[in-house]
């Protein structure tokens, strides 16, 4: 018995000691940039943001088949909103069945809100995401001050150069018209790994079906005995969907630790200004669609272009 407490110490240890690592590691990836630089294409603001204009209904085709369209509420106090995630999901949403990536980037600002809500055990996965929103949002910069002839360094402190910069129009407008760019420049590689914004979008792309997943696994009913599964239950078995298959061993162990720490359902619930899981089953519904909807639209761009499993 004793040697069995000893073993199962010394495994938190070491899985404590992976964490730290990473989270030692990750501080080197993202962007340095303080609080007055926020707002900018390289750092967005993710947590003192505050807009409170009037919450739209839930877009037309989002809604329940059997039902009136549910009204997501503002949730006064917090950073994330639902109804935003909604508007900028369906305006990525293109009608020439692309999809739009400044909006698709603007989906992943409040995702990434979601994410920091969750405790600071989750910027495991959230550090990771930013950086690649950034990395997106930097290549775009970079190919519109070349195209209109601009040289030197890019204007990172956002006076002379907006967020949206880039992404407007150009090579980076669209899913598609970044790929069909990249491709012809010859900065994708099949063999191995580059920083081009397709790799990227494919890592976003993934982690898109992780949080997709687990809301609908939050969606849905209790089993046979009435029993919910916990929020890490559900992550973890998302994750193994999504995620774990293009993990090594040390990101898997680690995000396993991860998921032990992850707060109750109810938080969940609240996060999308509900009180109880019969509120929350429509609203994360819709959710969902919209995370549907643009999941297929960004799988079928990739998989016509065989860049499902770029390195």
């Amino acid at each position: 018995m004793v040697f069995f407490r000893r073993t199962m110490l010394l495994r938190y240890l070491l899985l404590s000691a992976i964490l730290a690592l990473l989270f030692f590691i990750s501080s080197f990836w993202l962007p340095q940039a303080g609080v007055s630089d926020c707002g900018t294409a390289w750092q967005p603001c993710l947590s003192f943001y505050r807009q409170t204009p009037e919450p739209p209904l839930v877009p037309e085709g989002w809604v329940e088949p059997n039902g009136p369209p549910p009204l997501i509420k503002e949730c006064p106090g917090q950073s994330f909103q639902a109804w935003r995630l909604l508007q900028y999901l369906k305006s990525s949403l293109s009608e020439d069945d692309d999809i739009l990536l400044e909006p698709y980037l603007q989906s992943w600002d409040q995702l990434l809100r979601f994410m920091e809500s969750l405790g600071t055990m989750v910027s495991f996965f959230s550090l990771k995401v930013n950086e690649k929103v950034v990395v997106i949002r930097d290549l775009s910069l970079k190919h519109s001050a070349e195209a209109h002839g601009e040289h030197g360094p890019a204007d990172h402190t956002g006076l002379q150069t907006p967020a949206s910069f880039g992404l407007k129009n150009g090579a980076y407008r669209s899913v598609r018209s970044m790929v069909e760019a990249e491709l012809k420049a010859g900065v994708v590689d099949f063999s191995r790994r580059t920083d081009s914004g397709c790799r990227t979008l494919l890592r976003l792309h993934r982690s898109l079906l992780w949080l997709k997943l687990m809301l609908e696994g939050l969606a849905e009913g209790p089993d046979a005995d009435g029993q919910y599964k916990t929020p890490g239950e559900l992550s973890r078995d998302a994750y193994k969907v999504a995620l774990a298959p293009h993990h090594h061993w040390v990101l898997r162990q680690a995000a396993e630790f991860v998921f032990l720490a992850l707060p109750d359902r109810q938080y969940f619930l609240q996060l999308v200004c509900v009180q109880s899981q019969r509120e929350a089953a429509p609203v994360l519904r819709v959710i969902i669609r919209a995370l549907t909807l643009v999941h297929t639209r960004t799988q079928q761009i990739l998989a016509e272009h065989n860049m499902l499993e770029l390195p």
